[in-house]
């Protein structure tokens, strides 16, 4: 019989395992798959869900012939080598992940374990790889390119607030500087000033939206990191509180943020089965091309723009998704 490898599932972390090579499903496995997340677990289970959802509809049944083990570093970073390590003890047959830190953590542990990035911005200008198209090794998944987003988030806000000159970038500071290149060329092109504020604790948000709002900061864009995510209605309602027209991923937008324009990151999630299941039956990580997101959401929130004395123009209410009364 060949040798059966073992895979690990985690989210933002990573494991060893035996080497990779091809075999047959054997009849009546149990496979275990480790889910190792960088936030919180209340915060990412709408992606959570989604992942599960997407085993089902390949036939993987929790409790039958898969098994899922979950650890989250709940935003403490410095956690996630010790929850591989944990994953790796249960010996886990996959490793789902997200987010650099996840993904970094999972592969300073293993290069031999096959780890699937459910969710990343760039894995290149992360370090994590230099090929999409083949990326060799024990790594594949999904990107959605954050770099070209950030971009594409400031040209909305100037089209939405013409007169805004000055915008706070919140984000986490462990993300590679290379991220917000694209974006800074992007905001001389606009005339718009923009200063880098990390912030990487949810305790943080109230006091860092109160220094803005008296600063005369009048617009802010959320970067996706695994705390500001797990926090994206707080984010929305905080920044609305202090009138600051807030713009980042959807769930901003739906928590009171201004705009909301992103990949659909629990389809990504999702999607992230299908790698799951390619591994589980024999394929090498390192010969499935990363997949870029597909789907890009942009929801206007209509209430915090009248309450901020914003109207949006037609040329963004046109390409709409979602607009919030």
């Amino acid at each position: 019989m060949s040798k059966r490898r073992k895979l690990v599932i985690a989210l933002g972390a990573g494991a060893l395992a035996a080497p990779f090579g091809s075999f047959a499903q054997p009849q009546g496995k149990v496979w275990r798959i480790g889910v190792l997340g960088a936030g919180s677990p209340a915060g990412w289970a709408p992606m959570v869900e989604a992942l599960r959802a997407g085993l089902r509809e390949l036939g993987y049944i929790e409790g039958s012939n898969i098994n899922i083990d979950y650890r989250w570093a709940d935003g403490q970073y410095d956690r996630l080598p010790e929850l591989v390590a944990d994953l790796i003890r249960l010996k886990v047959d996959v490793i789902v992940t997200h987010a650099t830190a996840g993904i970094g953590a999972a592969k300073r542990a293993t290069t031999t374990m096959p780890i699937i990035m459910a969710s990343i911005g760039d894995p290149v200008a992360s370090g994590l790889l230099t090929n999409l198209s083949r990326p060799g090794g024990n790594i594949t998944g999904l990107s959605f390119f954050t770099s070209e987003i950030g971009s594409k988030r400031l040209e909305l806000m100037k089209e939405a607030m013409p007169d805004i000159r000055r915008v706070a970038v919140i984000w986490d500071r462990s993300l590679p500087r290379g991220f917000t290149a694209p974006m800074e060329a992007a905001a001389r092109t606009l005339k718009i000033a923009v200063e880098l504020i990390d912030v990487n604790s949810a305790d943080l948000l109230e006091s860092t939206f109160s220094a803005l709002a008296k600063k005369r900061v009048r617009g802010a864009l959320i970067r996706e990191t695994p705390m500001l995510i797990s926090n994206a209605g707080l984010v929305g309602a905080i920044a609305s509180k202090h009138r600051i027209a807030a713009i980042g991923f959807k769930e901003v937008a739906e928590g009171g943020g201004l705009i909301g324009y992103g990949a659909d990151i629990p389809t990504m999630w999702r999607r992230a089965a299908t790698f799951v299941d390619k591994i589980l039956k024999g394929a090498r990580p390192g010969e499935l091309p990363v997949e870029q997101a597909a789907k890009f959401d942009l929801i206007v929130n209509k209430k915090t723009a009248n309450a901020l004395g914003v109207k949006f123009p037609n040329s963004i209410l046109v390409q709409a998704t979602k607009v919030i009364e």
